[in-house]
């Protein structure tokens, strides 16, 4: 299952929080059509057949063929001196 880094789980709380304001707010990630690409959205809730992980009070919800492809890696973020946020993926040690 997916995992989140400390940062990602408060950055991905306050988009949420500040995106959509509904207490099941989310970042979704589901797959895009060229191959390995994700696309990466605030979303109210979760999609009936997604995959939901919670961490720190952050919630990723995860399209089954997303779930799939991230099963084994871990999620962090970034914000820039700019504000804008950034995430990278990578392998569960």
């Amino acid at each position: 299952m997916l995992t989140l880094t400390a940062n990602a789980g408060v950055v991905v709380k306050n988009l949420a929080d500040r995106t959509v304001g509904a207490a099941e707010g989310g970042l979704r990630i589901s797959s895009a059509d060229s191959g390995n690409d994700f696309a990466v959205a605030v979303a109210p809730a979760p999609e009936p057949a997604d995959q939901v992980v919670e961490s720190g009070g952050a919630r990723i919800y995860l399209e089954p063929a997303a779930a799939d492809a991230l099963h084994d890696k871990v999620l962090d973020a970034q914000i820039d001196e700019g504000g804008s946020v950034s995430f990278s993926l990578g392998d569960r040690a």
